[in-house]
């Protein structure tokens, strides 16, 4: 697209017609469930003590530009994505050796290893491993060119949200988009508006039904009676994205006809059990609602023991622990959680070494492995012998990258000049706990306007980043691929000069895109 395009993209609002745009998506969200808790800092606990205020999820008014090219390759390449990590999750050896300097400077990961060698001593009894993945994008123009390339964020391999969400928000453009010229809310006038749709969104259906296949290859219940089955949503404590997680379970429900329970983290031994004298161990849920009715899980899917925090004491890491040397598919395991780490996803960018991808992706035509290749910006360690080093601890360079360490859920990385002033204040021993990160450069005339839950409309540059899900399911013991598929995505939008870009941590809003 032209700048002169994106120049006068979105279409002008005047007062009126801002006010009644704005009052339409407001109506909308909440008709439509397109909802999240509020924040404390909107409203306190005191105002809401039993938790029944829902608000508006941060959206844009408009869908962002996006380019073809670059939507359809993410689309193309998710499957292969998918099956990278699957495999990268059977090399146990692998992931270990590359947390292995991670281990002595990083509790959480230490943690979570320790959590996988705990299982494996006493022996896994489920080979079946799930995933549920997200693999985030932004379309790279560098100054020097006009013809944009996919660059990939981070790939998510726990937790990967707003899938229920996203759908919502397409739905919510689309049907502006399709309001008859000269109604009340239809937009203004504008080329892109007037040619374009949304692509179909599929997450919803897509998400569910990787769960749904692991609840069928889970196959007949291992207790003796047998038991009806469910899945589990393992979700934290004052849960503020809750309706993105309704549309998943709900679809179970209603779809697949499979019975779907949330269970908060701290309470995985209040309401589960494994019998000790069954050896095939199947966790045993009691749904605190129906006394004396049990339910055999099938699959654990993770919406929480993804950060730090969530791990309040060492109960919860028992209780994780506990799900991952139960019966029930893992949606993640420990190890492919493990997989999901920033260092992984350097490891798997250095130019120079071992040809990891064609480890991995071994069957894989050269140039589908290329293509993949192609969406890795420049990644560093920061070892004393690396360029990483010098790239972080210059300012003028420095300017040009993100410090990511090995985490989930926003608001954890340090942006540009701040790097080398935040390394010199941490013992080097701690710098190998973080990644360097060559910035992406998104194009620099996009423009949205985005109306925040506290009603607050804000317009300006933005940077838009493109979500493509995936699910997996495959044999750990033989690497065995019974279920790969991609469908559905997630448009987030944020100011130009906002780094973060999580929706649940308030730094963006859930948007659409139509292709240019």
């Amino acid at each position: 697209m032209a700048d002169s395009v994106y120049a006068d993209y979105p279409p002008h609002l005047n007062p009126a017609q801002k006010e009644f745009l704005v009052r339409t998506v407001k109506d909308w969200t909440v008709q439509q469930g397109l909802m999240i808790r509020p924040a404390p800092t909107f409203i306190s606990k005191e105002s809401d003590p039993q938790g029944v205020v829902a608000t508006s999820a941060p959206v844009t008014l408009f869908p962002s530009p996006f380019p073809k090219s670059c939507f359809e390759e993410a689309q193309a390449l998710q499957t292969v994505y998918n099956q990278l990590y699957a495999a990268i999750t059977c090399d146990e050896q692998w992931i270990g050796d590359i947390m292995e300097d991670l281990i002595d400077v990083d509790d959480f990961i230490s943690h979570l290893w320790n959590v996988h060698l705990a299982v494996k001593k006493e022996g896994y009894v489920q080979n079946l491993s799930l995933g549920l993945y997200r693999s985030d994008y932004m379309p790279h123009v560098p100054s020097a060119s006009s013809t944009p390339s996919l660059k990939q964020v981070e790939f998510n391999t726990i937790s990967s949200s707003f899938g229920g969400l996203s759908t919502l928000v397409t739905s919510l453009h689309t049907e502006l988009l399709n309001s008859p010229p000269g109604h009340p809310i239809a937009y203004p006038s504008h080329p892109l508006l007037s040619s374009s749709q949304p692509p179909k969104n599929t997450s919803v259906e897509t998400l569910s039904a990787g769960l749904a296949a692991a609840h069928t290859a889970y196959g007949s219940s291992k207790s003796s009676p047998a038991l009806p089955t469910c899945i589990i949503f393992v979700v934290q404590e004052g849960e503020r994205n809750v309706f993105d997680q309704l549309a998943l379970s709900r679809q179970l429900t209603q779809a697949h006809k499979i019975p779907v329970f949330r269970l908060l983290s701290s309470e995985v031994f209040t309401h589960t059990h494994i019998p000790a004298s069954n050896p095939s161990r199947p966790l045993i849920y009691r749904p605190p609602h129906a006394e004396g009715v049990e339910f055999e899980v099938t699959t654990v899917y993770l919406r929480s023991f993804y950060t730090p925090t969530d791990y309040k004491s060492e109960r919860d890491w028992d209780a994780r622990i506990h799900l991952e040397r139960s019966a029930a598919i893992k949606c993640p395991t420990v190890l492919n959680q493990l997989a999901g780490s920033k260092i992984v996803q350097q490891v798997l960018a250095e130019a120079q070494g071992p040809d990891h991808l064609a480890k991995f992706l071994a069957g894989t035509d050269s140039t589908t492995i290329e293509r993949l290749r192609a969406t890795f910006a420049p990644q560093y360690d920061l070892s004393s012998s690396g360029r990483g080093r010098n790239l972080a601890l210059t300012p003028e360079t420095a300017a040009n990258h993100v410090l990511k360490p090995q985490r989930e859920g926003g608001g954890n990385n340090i942006y540009k000049e701040a790097i080398p002033d935040f390394l010199r204040s941490l013992p080097e021993t701690e710098w190998k706990r973080w990644i360097l990160m060559e910035l992406i450069q998104p194009p620099a005339e996009a423009k949205n306007v985005a109306l925040r839950p506290d009603g607050e409309v804000l317009s300006g540059h933005v940077i838009g980043e493109l979500g493509i899900y995936g699910t997996i399911l495959w044999d750990q013991a033989e690497g065995k691929v019974l279920h790969n598929e991609q469908g559905g995505w997630l448009m987030r939008t944020k100011g130009k000069d906002v780094n973060e870009g999580g929706v649940a941590t308030g730094f963006s809003s859930l948007d659409s895109v139509i292709l240019y």
